[in-house]
């Protein structure tokens, strides 16, 4: 096996695939899909609460509020141009202090505090500048509330829905480059024929399948770290987030490597992938369903390439609280590419009228 040779036949793949539709369809399918969910339920493009504040008097609720993270804070040059904004929906919230609120709120006096709410905006966006703007006003009195309320939680904190989608759209960023580009190269080579005048020089198959695995496994690590990345979901340890993509991209390159070597056409090709889309698809949807017993998702074989994702950059573990999962995905792939190479013995002999090289 000569490296030079694989690398020409890498460089080959990486000038000829932005020129294919899978090519394609690969680097646009994840962006598109995190565009449509996150969009859909609201996570990405949620805008932050607008709070708009005339003060006269640089009151301590508008230094309290402008410390805040997460919401937005605009100051006006008076009340007319505040309420203009809040009329047209560039804020969701505005109020006026007068030059005195501080003073007549510690003196016990109850100054009035026109509320001005926009029409259109989110019924949560109100709520969260409601609570934050007496809260705030409540802590110019510098005294204890009447009462002091604990918060105790029962169970694991939820997570939106628009988190839990992020597997599923890795899991797709996975596929397409990992499975469905480095196959469908390696078929359309086998349908044109150019596979079996490769094969006629010193190239030997077994230097074909290793360019077309280190190319699935750098377009899949690429692509779902592009994902990642995307959904702000690269988590707070990136360099070991991309290690597990790469033990990620090893297994599904193998099964695209698999399924190459099965499909005659481009037609058979379309029907396994189709066929086992269910198999592969299925450990992603436990993590929108997490009621689910989650067992049952440990029987696909993507799942141990899928949770450790989720650990790692989702979650913010550790990759060494992952070690079992990564070590079973490596195994899954070390024994699908050894019964890739048994059945690319007999590929070998059909392009090569039965002649082993």
């Amino acid at each position: 096996m000569s490296l030079r040779r694989i690398a020409k036949l890498l460089r080959k793949d990486f000038a000829l695939g932005p020129r294919s539709m899978p090519f394609m369809y690969m680097i646009i399918l994840p962006i598109i899909l995190t565009i449509v969910f996150q969009f859909a339920f609201g996570d990405l493009f949620a805008p932050k609460p607008r709070l708009g504040i005339v003060d006269a008097g640089d009151s301590a609720v508008t230094r309290a509020i402008a410390a805040m993270d997460g919401i937005e804070l605009t100051r006006p040059e008076d009340a007319q141009v505040l309420r203009e904004l809040v009329e047209a929906n560039d804020l969701d919230v505005g109020f006026v202090l007068p030059a005195d609120f501080d003073e007549m709120v510690r003196a016990g006096e109850q100054p009035s505090l026109d509320f001005w709410i926009s029409g259109e905006s989110l019924a949560s966006n109100r709520v969260i500048l409601a609570v934050t703007a007496l809260d705030s006003i409540r802590g110019i009195e510098e005294r204890p509330p009447p009462v002091d309320v604990r918060v105790v939680s029962f169970g694991e904190e939820g997570l939106p829905i628009g988190v839990r989608l992020i597997p599923v759209i890795v899991f797709y960023a996975l596929v397409i480059s990992g499975v469905f580009v480095p196959s469908s190269s390696l078929v359309e080579e086998k349908e044109a024929g150019t596979l079996s005048a490769v094969l006629v020089t010193p190239v030997t198959l077994s230097e074909i399948l290793v360019s077309k695995w280190i190319f699935g496994v750098t377009l899949a690590t690429v692509m779902s770290g592009m994902t990642l990345l995307l959904n702000g979901a690269l988590g707070p340890q990136p360099l070991e987030v991309m290690v597990v993509l790469l033990v990620g991209a090893m297994l599904v390159s193998t099964i695209g490597l698999l399924v190459a070597v099965i499909a005659k056409d481009a037609t058979m090709m379309f029907a396994i992938i189709k066929g086992a889309g269910i198999l592969l698809f299925a450990p992603a949807i436990f993590y929108i369903f997490p009621e689910w017993p989650q067992w049952i998702a440990k029987l696909f074989p993507l799942y141990w390439v899928i949770e450790p994702i989720w650990q790692v950059s989702i979650m913010g573990g550790s990759i060494s609280g992952v070690w079992m999962e990564l070590g079973v995905a490596l195994a899954i792939a070390a024994g699908l590419m050894v019964v890739t190479l048994v059945l690319a013995k007999r590929l070998r002999a059909s392009l090569t009228g039965s002649q082993v090289r």
